[in-house]
């Protein structure tokens, strides 16, 4: 192996895609296994929503090579460090602009007058018509708020407030400097748009990434990355579409899952030569299930350290999420608790109990309900154990969250210590807790 294709300690990524996850094209790295990987992020949803060049709803970096990772591992991401860059953003509830899109208004942004998808655009002015055609110069964006906010934050980053209209215009005129935006990213900053319909309402930052990942194994736009919006790409009328058996190529990377935060780890398939670690779409905060559809965009920078799993063949990701995270009965049984369960359990006549230590299995799907499917199958598949057993530990010792509406979840259980020793992740739960 030559120094240009060894492993390197830390790979540095300041470069994106141009919304689409694309498996043939060249990846950065490779970082080596146990290395770190180092990036500054662009905001996600609202600026590449209203950005037509982009074929996707987010603006993601370009993939990361693992060296050593093959098909049917597993990536195991520690995220060190989440840190917010952005001085304020704009976000709220959205609607679709007829006309402006091809069946998705996500990736297939769409030039009526020349019948284009995806044509280049720029910035005049400020407010929702600011983006305009190249072409043309018409209004471009295909979307648009019915209820939105402009949020600016403290210097330490840990509380935001949502601005007046004279702020949030301030702002708007000099919307790139505010969002911190990297310097290869291309999308328009949403604070362009200047919503004001909250004013004055404080909300707490609590960082993590909506979408962090391996690559899929066929091109998907970024946003599709996941088997709720993935459903959008199937039957479709533009170029980007794909069938249903093509969602089985999904990793789920854009989960939107608030656990993805500092200080946990998450497990990642590897289904394409590499792994193809991406990441994004980073959130200063969000409640269980992006009700609102979008939540506080931000630039950022991760640090993130990346271990191969070998031959853990999964099918999503998996999270030891850290302890504050964990649903009550999931958290795991203090020495106290043993204690007494031991004596419970001489009680009845039996030598002891079972030692266990919290897992959470993300599932997707159309719907919350198929999405709930798909975790506890996952689950199931990964202890080699039948889904009813999981649904009884899911409900006795775990809870099922919501990640995104409408269809992301985390099945969250206390899973047996010994069968996650034979799969190679007792060591990281250990860790963990």
């Amino acid at each position: 192996m030559n120094e240009e294709t060894k492993g390197r300690e830390t790979v540095y990524v300041n470069e994106f895609t141009d919304g689409v996850l694309d498996p043939e094209k060249p990846m950065l790295g490779p970082v080596k296994d146990g290395g770190h990987i180092i990036a500054n992020t662009a905001p996600g949803c609202w600026g590449p929503m209203i950005t037509p060049e982009l074929r996707g709803g987010h603006e993601v970096t370009i993939p990361v090579e693992v060296e050593g990772a093959e098909i049917g591992d597993a990536i195991a991401i520690r995220i060190k460090e989440i840190s917010v860059t952005s001085v304020a953003t704009s976000s709220g509830n959205d609607y679709w602009v007829d006309g402006l899109y091809m069946g998705d208004p996500y990736v297939a942004k769409y030039d009526p007058d020349n019948k284009e998808l995806n044509p280049e655009s720029y910035v005049e002015g400020i407010g929702e018509d600011a983006v305009k055609f190249k072409s043309t110069g018409k209004p471009a964006s295909p979307f648009k708020f019915t209820n939105g906010y402009t949020i600016a934050f403290d210097n330490n980053r840990s509380l935001g407030v949502t601005l007046d209209k004279s702020a949030a215009e301030k702002i708007a005129h000099d919307a790139k400097h505010y969002a911190a935006m990297p310097q290869n990213a291309i999308q328009h900053s949403v604070l362009t748009f200047c919503p004001h319909h909250l004013v004055g309402l404080v909300a707490r930052l609590r960082p993590f990434m909506g979408q962090l990942g391996t690559c899929p194994s066929i091109a998907m736009p970024d946003s599709h990355n996941a088997g709720d919006f993935g459903t959008f790409l199937v039957g479709a009328p533009h170029p980007q579409a794909i069938t249903a058996e093509d969602l089985k190529h999904r990793t789920d990377g854009h989960m939107d899952i608030d656990a993805v935060r500092a200080g946990s780890i998450l497990i990642c398939p590897v289904k394409v030569p590499g792994g193809g670690v991406y990441m994004g779409d980073m959130h200063a905060m969000q409640g269980d299930g992006e009700i609102a559809g979008h939540t506080t965009d931000v630039s950022g920078t991760v640090t993130l350290q990346v271990h191969v799993l070998k031959g853990l063949d999964i099918d999503g990701p998996i999270i030891f999420p850290v302890e504050e995270d964990l649903p009550f009965l999931a958290k795991p049984i203090s020495e106290e608790e043993r204690s007494l369960a031991e004596k419970v359990a001489k009680g009845w006549g039996m030598s002891g109990v079972e030692d266990s230590v919290p897992i959470s299995i993300v599932g997707s799907g159309p719907d919350l309900n198929a999405a709930t499917e798909n975790g506890l199958e996952r689950a199931a598949e990964l202890l080699g154990v039948p889904v009813p057993e999981i649904r009884n530990r899911a409900t006795i010792t775990g809870s099922i969250e919501i990640g995104r509406h409408p269809g992301v979840v985390q099945v969250t259980f206390l899973a047996p210590s010994a069968k996650l020793d034979e799969l190679g992740l007792l060591d990281l739960a250990n860790d963990q807790y």
